[in-house]
This record gives structure tokens, sequence and C-alpha cells, in this order.
């Protein structure tokens, strides 16, 4: 089949136009697909988009994906204790207390969740495996969107200034790379600044991310004054307009008091220049360290004002269960998740497409 195509934009050379009308050749390998050579480059377009944007699973899908081994510990042995026509009782529920610790829902959670469906059980409520995770989901979807009443605040005419912190490991400045991505593919303005002066390759690695991302870094030099480079920061960030400040910070442990006082100088610092910053403080957490995180995360909240959990590698555990335990036992709502590692891979976090993962 011939077709003759008039003039249009070459994307390859910019804003040129070809300047004639040009033959296509077009074979149909199938219903809905179509190979199409033009100018000796060949390209693949389906009539309904192209096969690009078809392939690219949407945020369902990749958290899905994210948390493929802790649905394998949770949904699939749930399937297991719950063995086909067996009824649904007390005894049931009790052995699949280890499965929900297993995926590190902790125990008070666990329990939390069990005395709930145990109740049912007594009234015979609960019909099969089915109803039993339509249950759960339920009980662990009520728990996250609990945590998750708390807004982000908003703020207008000024920069949003988020400070993220979180111990050495956990992946703090890819996340603050990430979420520079995440800002910039919405239309907005960033400024990344490099705060934590304490370790020379922690500026470094910033400013890759903001090579990455193109994101400017405002930074000083390693072992300098973190407050002096954010007061910096926020000066340039109100000059320009700018729409959001990240603030990274040096990887404290939460045992370490002097670190955890030059945090509270970097608020103060932050709440001079821009009345009400910072905005958000967000706690970066390894999901791969489970409970362990979740202690570190109980002494953060305490010392350094958390207001909400970055979790990254999440697609690296079967313990994402993790999240349902911060929520619960923290009150602190998720934000975001990390599920890889291109600057692409920090999805926001909701709570219901979560649930839905772990059991579909």
């Amino acid at each position: 089949m011939m077709l003759r195509l008039q003039p249009a934009l070459n994307e390859a050379e910019g804003s040129r136009r070809l300047s004639s009308p040009h033959l296509v050749r077009i074979s149909v390998a199938s219903p809905d697909a179509a190979i199409i050579e033009l100018l000796g480059f060949s390209m693949i377009q389906t009539l309904f988009g192209s096969l690009e944007d078809q392939k690219r699973p949407g945020l369902f899908e990749r958290m899905k994906q994210a948390v493929t081994r802790t649905r394998e510990n949770l949904a699939e042995r749930i399937d297991e204790v719950v063995s086909f026509g067996k009824e649904i009782d007390r005894n049931t529920l009790d052995d699949l207390e280890a499965t929900l610790i297993g995926a590190d829902l902790g125990t008070t959670t666990t329990q939390e969740v069990l005395n709930k469906l145990r109740d049912k059980a007594d009234r015979k409520q609960i019909k099969d495996v089915q109803e039993l995770k339509r249950l759960l989901k339920e009980e662990l979807l009520a728990i996250l969107n609990a945590a998750n009443t708390q807004p982000v605040r908003r703020v207008d005419g000024m920069p949003e200034v988020i400070l993220v912190v979180g111990v050495n490991g956990t992946g703090k400045t890819t996340t603050i790379g990430k979420l520079s991505q995440v800002f910039r593919s919405e239309g907005k303005t960033v400024l990344l600044c490099a705060a934590d002066t304490f370790r020379a390759a922690a500026i470094e690695q910033l400013e890759i991310w903001g090579q990455r991302t193109g994101t400017e870094v405002i930074k000083t030099k390693p072992g300098g004054d973190p407050a002096a480079v954010l007061f910096d920061a926020l000066q340039a960030a109100t000059a320009r307009k700018t729409d959001y400040v990240i603030v990274d910070t040096a990887g404290r442990l939460h045992t370490k008091t002097s670190l955890m006082a030059e945090l509270e100088k970097m608020r103060r610092t932050a709440q001079r220049i821009i009345p009400g910053a910072p905005h958000e403080t967000l706690l970066v957490m390894d999901a791969t360290t489970g409970q362990n995180g979740l202690q570190q995360a109980r002494l953060f909240t305490q010392s350094a004002g958390v207001t909400g959990i970055v979790l990254t590698k999440l697609d690296g555990t079967a313990k994402g269960g993790v999240v349902v335990a911060i929520s619960r036992e923290l009150g602190l709502p998720v934000r975001f998740v990390g599920v890889g590692e291109k600057v692409g891979d920090l999805l926001p976090f909701d709570p219901k497409e979560f649930v839905d993962s772990l059991f579909e």
C-alpha cells in the first residue's frame, strides 16, 4: 500500500519542514499495527498511538510489579493457609498470623487486623478465601487512609521548602534527585540545596543528579555550614520565584545530638527567610530494613519533626507490609515509594493502589 504525505514536521531536524509531499510504504503486519518507512527511517506505530506509549505501564502496574515479592509472601500464602473448602474460623486466622508478620506488618498491626477478622469469623461472616482477602484489604486500606489524612502544606507566592532527612544508605540523595524529576515533569521549577556538607561525596552525588535532571544545585565546600548554604539557596529561590527547594541533609543517626541540633538550626534559618518553612520534612526509609527501619523512624519523628515518609527499595523486598506498619504505628503518611534505579522510578503513594497490588 502506498500513501502520499503532505509536508509535515520532521522531528529529526527540529523545526524544519519537509519541502514536498513524500511517498510512504505501509506494511500491515497485524490488525492494529503498521510499519511505516519514511525517507529511509523505519518506525512502528499503532493505529491507536505509539507502541512506546502502549508499553509504558501505568502507576498501578508499576506498583504491582514493585511489590511482586511481597505479594508472593502475602496473598499467595493466604491461599496455602486457607485450603479449598476449608472453613475459615479462629484457627485459620491463627495460622494467618505468621504470614502477616512475615510480610512485616509488625506484631501490633497484625493483632489489630486479626482481632477484627476473628469477630467476623465467629459470626460466620467469612465464607471463603476471596471474602477473607477482601476483608483483609479493607482493614489494611483503613489503616493507610487514617494516616494519609494530613495534607501537604501548600504555599502561595513563595518557594515550597522540603527538608529530606535519613541515615546514610537509605537512598536519601538518590531520592532527592528523583523527587526533583517528579516536580519538573509537572512543569515546576526546582532548586536543590546540598546541605549535607559532612560528606564531600554527598555534594558530588547531588551534583550528578542535578545534571541528570537539569536542576541547579546550590552548594558550599565540604565541611561548610549547612545553615549558610540553605540561606543562600532560599535567597536564590525567592529571588527567582522557584516553586520547590529540596534540601539534602547530613545522613544523621538519630543518636547524634550535635547533628540533630544542626538540623534545628537549619529549620530556624529557613523560617527567617520563608515563613512556615520547611513545609514538609520527609524521612527516607529503606524498605528492606523492615522493623529496624521503623524503630529509626520513631526516633526521627520525635526529634526531627517528620511529616511524611519516602520508602525506597520497595521492589527489593518481600516485606513491603512495613508500609502499613509505618502508617499504623507512626501515624505518618507515606508520600512516595522508590520502585527501581531509574530517574523516573519514584512513584506517588496511593493507599488503594498499594493494597490492590498486594492481592491482584
